[in-house]
């Protein structure tokens, strides 16, 4: 079940609730008991490692640029 953070703009205490997504945006009461809250934008981090890009071969070969398009003499 996924997390949400919400904001108690009353007394400006930060808390989590685990709801279903279809109940993410129904209002919630802070610890304290205050009902005035919102509900806060999270971030979402995705970790792992990405392949490096694969650097142009040396000595000209094609795409961009006049002497790598083939147009001086």
């Amino acid at each position: 079940m996924p997390r949400y953070e919400y904001r108690c703009r009353t007394c400006d205490d930060t808390f989590e609730l685990s709801r279903p997504m279809a109940e993410s945006s129904a209002p919630a009461d802070c610890p304290a008991g205050h009902d005035d809250t919102v509900k806060l934008l999270s971030t979402v981090a995705v970790g792992g490692a990405a392949a490096p890009a694969a650097a142009p071969a040396a000595g000209g070969g094609g795409g961009g640029g006049c002497c790598g398009g083939g147009c001086c003499g």
